[in-house]
């Protein structure tokens, strides 16, 4: 379903880079040549924005910043695409890099991490011991346990190893993590799963030049993304922007990188994966309602029969 733009003169405003999470929390950012714009993510607040085209490159994080470098060709991007960056800025990513394995060490000390995003959905990763657990709130983890610790040659081999063994992915796509946001088990069983796989990659991990980590907690992220109950029984999934939309409403708890955003027409909540608004210039809005969104349809599947059949 498409809802049609309403198109009206706007000053310029702020390029989005998205939704990151910094020491627990989450971020809207976004920028303007070398100047940084951030707001927390707050439940409950009200926001507007006016999209305005062309959708155009962020920029890079090069090896040694500690900020973003803008874009020097202000590059446009292709309004539907998965990535967020032209090829050049591409090509000297410091993040994109470290997951080509194009940097072989980097001097920092890393995690292994195992998380969960659902029954059967067990994943294999690592990130910078500095960052926390922000890589794993930026994926929508809905649970994970920390279970290695060394130098990043020694825990990309392990990764590998976790990997290859089968009981675990390096990585799941996004709409395989909301298909399983309405049922989830509850976190016994998740720190149940967990800790038993943590056991089983230890094992696997004997020899390895790593130190394994036994009494680190099995994390819980379910009720901070505020989905105890699940996810909302029927929504609408936001599959495209355009220039002259309009992404307006309520904010709920944000999941990984994506927003539930309530209706103001009560006509049930939008989901947004706020990469698709990296990138778009933005401009705030009030009184305005959703516009110029491409919207997919999302409902709750039916419980699975379980009863056996006559005949």
């Amino acid at each position: 379903m498409t809802i049609a733009p309403q198109r009206s003169d706007r000053p310029a405003g702020w390029i989005s880079t998205g939704l990151s999470w910094q020491d627990g929390r989450a971020v809207l950012g976004a920028v303007s040549g070398t100047r940084v714009h951030e707001r927390a993510v707050t439940p409950g607040a009200e926001v507007g924005w006016l999209l305005g085209g062309p959708r155009r490159c962020t920029g890079a994080w090069l090896a040694g910043a500690t900020e973003r470098t803008p874009c020097p060709h202000r590059a446009v991007i292709d309004p539907g695409a998965g990535a967020t960056q032209c090829p050049a800025c591409q090509s000297v990513d410091r993040g994109l890099a470290l997951a080509r394995d194009q940097i072989l060490d980097d001097g920092r000390t890393y995690l292994l991490y195992l998380a969960w995003f659902g029954e059967g959905l067990l994943k294999v990763g690592l990130t910078a011991e500095q960052r926390g657990d922000s890589r794993l709130l930026e994926q929508g983890a809905l649970a994970y346990a920390f279970t290695a610790r060394g130098a990043l040659p020694a825990v990309r081999r392990a990764e590998l190893t976790v990997a290859a063994s089968g009981m675990a992915r390096e990585r799941f796509k996004s709409r395989i993590k909301t298909d399983h946001w309405w049922a989830h088990g509850d976190a016994a069983h998740r720190r149940a799963v967990l800790t038993e796989a943590r056991g089983r990659a230890h094992r696997l991990l004997d020899g390895h030049a790593v130190e394994r980590l036994t009494d680190r907690p099995v994390v819980d992220h379910v009720d901070r993304f505020g989905l105890a109950g699940g996810a909302p029984e029927a929504y609408q999934e936001v599959a495209g922007l355009a220039d002259g939309a309009v992404l307006a409403g309520a904010l709920r708890p944000p999941v990984g990188r994506h927003l539930f955003l309530d209706q103001p027409d009560g006509s049930g909540p939008l989901l947004l994966d706020t990469r698709r608004l990296t990138g778009w210039t933005l401009t705030p809005v009030t009184g305005r309602r959703s516009a110029g969104l491409t919207l997919e349809e999302r409902v709750r599947p039916p419980e699975p029969d379980t009863q056996e059949a006559l005949f």
